[in-house]
Formats: C-alpha cells, structure tokens, sequence
C-alpha cells in the first residue's frame, strides 16, 4: 500500500499544531477545554495516530505508536522548562499512550477486517 501525500501533509501539519499548542506558556481557550486535559490529549494522540497510519501505511504499527509515545513523553519533559510555565505530568504521557494504544488496535481490527472480506470467495 503507497502513501498518500496529501495523508502526510495532515500527519505532519496535526504534529505540528500539537507539539505548539502544547509548548505555547499561555494556549489560547479552546471549546474542547472543559472536557479536562486527558481527553484533550488523548483525541490529539489519537487523531495523530489515524493520521500516521494513512500518512505511512508500510510502517509498522508498533513502530508508530513507539514514535507517538516517544513524542508524547518529549513533550512531556519540553513542558518542565520552567519559562514555559506549563506542567509536566505522567498521567499526560500515559493518556497520550493509552490513545495511541486504543487507536491503533481499532486501525488493526479495521485491516483485518478488510483483508478478511478481500479473501471471501
């Protein structure tokens, strides 16, 4: 399966707008906000994880939510910087992972699905 590059721009354009919002001192207000943080970052680790496997379908799914929850826990020690004044929480990192860990067992089962049908007489 090849990739699409409109797919990759969007992968790369979400990151982006995640690791600033995230790394911004003052974020500005946003309607999501008071469904609390976790969900906040878990739709913006889940959104980034459907978007990575459309964006780069030949890799492989473990390597990818790797790469995410890396990027989660990067983010995570980046907001410790003290003239950041924002906090660096675990439980952040592992609402990122569980996201990550959630959506790519349901891309997963979707494949498998589909490849299940492909093979039906």
């Amino acid at each position: 399966m090849m990739s699409h590059p409109l797919a990759q721009v969007l992968f790369w354009l979400a990151s982006a707008f995640a690791v600033t919002m995230a790394l911004l001192p003052h974020p500005p207000h946003m309607p999501m906000d008071a469904l609390g943080d976790k969900f906040e970052h878990m739709l913006a680790f889940a959104t980034l994880t459907l978007l990575a496997a459309f964006a780069f379908p030949d890799a492989p799914r473990w390597r990818i939510a790797e790469r995410l929850s890396f990027l989660g826990a990067l983010i995570e020690v980046t907001q410790s910087i003290p003239s950041l004044h924002r906090d660096c929480d675990i439980r952040d990192w592992i609402a990122d992972t569980v996201a990550i860990a959630v959506m790519t067992g349901l891309i997963a089962l979707a494949q498998f699905g589909r490849d299940r049908s492909r093979n039906r007489p």
